[in-house]
């Protein structure tokens, strides 16, 4: 296929008109005649003077830093020049507080240079430590081709990073591969597809499609909190004691149950889904993202019943949502857990996976995190794949979610050697929205009317405008009184 061009990249992104460089003549290492013949053709055939070009623009008005890769100057090798173009650029829109829009296409390290090259990857990684350390978004896009040190460095290390479709990205060149291992990689496994599907990187985006998820992405990265939203009237609360516990159980286990899907559709304005850990795993059992609700901005971490259908959630699902809970963190965005689980994974491949430990670092984050936290009980909440989801400042609860340490049957199997006794093991148990609200563990139920499956996009919106209604309220708290109350929240269960 034809190989995107910086300016191909930048013209589709920016608004017409306002790329303007940063780029200086490049200082290019002393290495002999042949090396300044090689650069001197290189300037010539691509037209421009660097395999990388760094400036700023306007994305949709708002004002953006941007380094793009060029493939056609020397394969688009970094060596020295380029790394310090790279950097500067960096080191600029950290100190001017820009958004860095970046979009390597490259064969890695320009080995004319060698190890002096090679090792500018560390500068490179550190500026955008830097960048992402002052709560700066940095946004990838990988073009074919980007491999060896530029996916290394500057080109692993996104908030969001998406890829060109078909693109070939890798940390090997597949031909380095061959000849020093005597065999090429399989087909199809250094290709944007089967990455994102491995949750290397988070998705892919043809160039055309590119602008709009830019846009949206900075719309929840540097949108302004205002949360609207109003407390619901809660539903009577002698009426929901009066009501058996199995009933909310048989109620949150209908097919047509609006789930986490439903809530994106009616109650976001954006979602950006994030796509496995980044480190080559991938539980879809857990969506996690960037959002935008009325007002506000989060990560959203929450569990896909549909997806539940087909496979239980396991570790590899909470190590993805512990890549939200960080993000969260490292943005200063708030963070909106949704629980809507039939459990976790039982498998011996969950035990080899940690499960359990997986489980405790859910806990130990979500109970520690510095940004404000609201939860949400959409639906079944059982065992330690609830849970885990569910430390937060705020906890809100739809009127028949619930909470139990492991499904009724399995507790009837447990105590009465009989799954028929779940009925009474529910009551027992003490697992409806009105018995977590007596204890504390629930702050408000958003009431159904009568059942969340009857009007899924109201309820939806009713879920969306409590928490936003918390999260108001919850922001206006100095960050240490409201960690102090989060521990008091947990200590005095």
């Amino acid at each position: 296929m034809a190989r995107l061009s910086a300016r191909d990249v930048l013209t589709a992104v920016l608004d017409e008109g306002s790329f303007v460089s940063w780029d200086t003549e490049p200082e290019q290492p002393d290495l002999g005649p042949g090396y300044a013949a090689q650069l001197a053709r290189a300037r010539e055939r691509s037209g421009v003077d660097e395999a990388v070009l760094t400036g700023e623009g306007r994305l949709d008005g708002r004002r953006v830093a941007v380094a793009a890769g060029e493939f056609s100057f020397l394969a688009g090798s970094i060596g020295s020049a380029a790394s310090e173009r790279i950097t500067r650029a960096l080191e600029r829109a950290t100190a001017e507080g820009l958004p860095m829009l970046a979009s390597p296409s490259s064969g890695g390290t320009r080995m004319q240079e060698g190890t002096p090259a090679f090792v500018q990857m560390v500068k490179i990684g550190q500026a955008v430590a830097a960048h992402r350390r002052a709560r700066l978004p940095y946004l990838v896009y990988l073009r074919d081709p980007t491999t060896g040190g530029v996916l290394a460095s500057w080109g692993s290390l996104g908030h969001l990073s998406i890829a060109e479709p078909g693109a070939l990205i890798g940390f090997l060149g597949p031909r380095v591969r061959e000849i020093i291992h005597g065999e090429p990689f399989p087909e199809g496994v250094q290709v944007a597809e089967n990455l994102a599907r491995r949750g290397v990187i988070d998705g892919v985006v043809p160039l055309e499609g590119l602008r709009r998820v830019a846009i949206d992405a900075l719309r929840v990265l540097a949108g302004e909190q205002a949360p609207t939203g109003e407390h619901g009237t809660e539903p009577d609360l002698d009426e929901l004691s009066a009501r058996p516990a199995w009933t909310s159980v048989q109620a949150t286990r209908r097919a047509d149950r609006p789930g986490l899907r439903e809530l994106l559709h009616h109650g976001a304005e954006v979602f950006i889904p994030l796509r496995g850990t980044g480190s080559g795993e991938s539980d879809l059992t857990v969506i996690m993202g960037l959002a935008r609700f009325p007002g506000f901005s989060c990560v959203l971490v929450g569990q896909d019943r549909k997806a539940q259908r087909e496979a239980y959630l396991g570790p590899g699902a909470l190590r993805v949502a512990q890549r939200g809970f960080q993000l969260a963190e490292e943005l200063g965005l708030p963070l909106l857990t949704v629980i809507d689980t039939p459990g976790a994974d039982l498998s011996v491949e969950a035990e080899h996976g940690g499960m359990a430990g997986e489980i405790a670092r859910c806990l130990a984050a979500l109970a520690t995190v510095e940004v404000p936290v609201v939860s949400v009980v959409l639906g079944e909440g059982t065992g330690g794949g609830a849970l885990a989801l569910m430390p937060a400042d705020r906890t809100v609860c739809a009127e028949h979610g619930w909470i139990a340490p492991l499904p009724p049957e399995g507790a009837s199997a447990i105590v009465h050697r009989t799954g028929d006794r779940a009925p009474e093991m529910a009551q027992l148990h003490r697992i409806r929205s009105v018995d977590l609200r007596a204890t504390g563990v629930v702050d408000e139920i958003v009431a159904e009317h009568p059942d969340a499956a009857q009007e899924p996009a109201d309820f939806c919106r009713r879920i969306a405008g409590v928490t936003g209604a918390h999260l108001r309220e919850l922001l206006a708290v100095p960050q240490e009184e409201r960690l102090r109350a989060r521990h008091e929240r947990y200590r005095s269960v």
